[in-house]
């Protein structure tokens, strides 16, 4: 579980950081001056990893499609929105590990050995 909230933060930041780069860098050089820059290929390659990196989460902390998973993942087309979302994405996935980690520690302590079946 904590593997795919690393995966989502690390796509999240990358994702982000790309669009400030292409709304505020590549667009203005590509509109005034004519230089082309291979942020906007980069920024897609990357979007299309962070949509499958945010499904991931989201099948794994068991999140609504609508709103919370879509909006996740429009994110990453907002600037400065997938900072905001990475903190709330992240904040939910800590709630529900620790909410999923501590039943499983009072099941395995206060069960004891699971009977065998025959």
């Amino acid at each position: 579980m904590s593997g795919a909230l690393t995966r989502y933060r690390i796509m999240a930041y990358i994702v982000g950081v790309l669009l400030l780069l292409l709304v505020f860098v590549h667009i203005p050089l590509r509109l005034i001056l004519g230089i082309h820059t291979p942020v906007a290929v980069l920024h897609g390659w990357m979007f299309m990893i962070y949509l499958v990196t945010v499904l991931d989460l989201s099948l794994r902390c068991k999140w609504n499609i609508f709103p919370r998973t879509l909006l996740v993942m429009l994110a990453g087309t907002v600037p400065f929105f997938s900072f905001y979302a990475e903190h709330k994405a992240t904040r939910w996935s800590r709630e529900y590990i620790a909410q999923h980690s501590d039943t499983s520690k009072t099941v395995v302590s206060s069960g004891g050995s699971a009977p065998a079946d025959n």
